[in-house]
């Protein structure tokens, strides 16, 4: 936090209060899994989310990144309209995925939630088996074919195949934070979603499991989508292929500020906002 006594750099001067309007982060000549365009939230009175607009690009892993309270979570729930499960949430704006709106009316919230899975930032496990946490999903979604091969597909998809094969019968509680993470992304998968959302997924693990998580996230951008939302600007830098930076000003209304390649981001930031965040002089 900057010492009020001292001059303030110019970049400080829109901190408090941002761009009335977010910047545009939208992109050309890739394939998208998602496109967000002038997405605005109010949880009743509150404006959480201010024209949001941006894309997520296919087998790619994106960042966002933030200071507390810009809405970077929100962002996030609204992606599978997780929020609609908030009482006084109203949206404006259009997402779509893969061509469809997700906020219509005929647009189902339980079958997109299937395509776009969620991963919370603490480690949620059923009080099941390991086994029956991962085919939970498929088994309400009536799955047909094999599933002990779709569970330990899922497993081996989320690195832990070989740590509890020996144990699928074990409570999944059982299991370290880490190994418990891991699960929930095997669960995750099992439903076989298109895109996958994380909040913080490593931010309550220890070192040597949040490494796991990070190589586990550049394995699945293979055949999944990734969006992230992370406080640690060292692990945005080194999963993500696209980093967006959002910003709240005295009002708490997030906005984006910048998108783009996280390696242009990080070395040529074009919003000095940016460039002071991600170097750690505020938030």
């Amino acid at each position: 936090m900057v010492s009020q006594s001292m001059t303030l750099p110019k970049w400080t001067e829109s901190i408090a209060a941002v761009d009335a309007r977010s910047a545009v982060g939208t992109l050309s000549g890739v394939g998208l899994a998602l496109e967000v365009r002038d997405l605005s939230l109010w949880y009743g009175k509150f404006q959480a989310l201010d024209r949001i607009s941006l894309d997520f690009p296919e087998h790619r892993v994106s960042a966002i990144i933030g200071p507390s309270g810009c809405g970077k979570s929100t962002l996030l729930r609204c992606l599978n309209r997780m929020n609609d499960l908030t009482p006084d949430v109203r949206t404006t704006g259009v997402i779509h995925f893969q061509g469809v709106d997700i906020n219509a009316r005929q647009t189902d919230p339980v079958a997109l939630r299937r395509r776009i899975g969620m991963v919370f930032q603490k480690p949620n496990p059923f009080p099941k088996s390991i086994y029956d946490n991962v085919a939970f999903g498929p088994r309400i979604n009536g799955y047909r074919g094999n599933m002990a091969d779709l569970v330990e597909r899922s497993l081996r998809q989320a690195a832990l195949w070989d740590e509890v094969k020996d144990k699928l019968k074990q409570s999944g509680l059982a299991l370290s934070g880490g190994q418990q993470q891991r699960l929930c992304i095997a669960r995750a998968l099992a439903v076989e979603p298109h895109v996958l959302l994380m909040d913080e997924p490593a931010s309550a693990l220890d070192p040597i499991a949040s490494y796991k998580i990070e190589e586990l996230m550049a394995e699945l951008k293979k055949n999944y989508t990734i969006v992230v939302v992370t406080h640690n600007m060292q692990q945005a830098s080194r999963i993500s292929d696209f980093t967006a930076f959002l910003l709240a000003g005295e009002e708490r209304t997030g906005r984006l500020v910048e998108y783009g390649p996280t390696s242009e981001m990080f070395t040529q930031p074009k919003d000095e906002r940016t460039e002071a965040y991600i170097t750690g002089r505020f938030g």
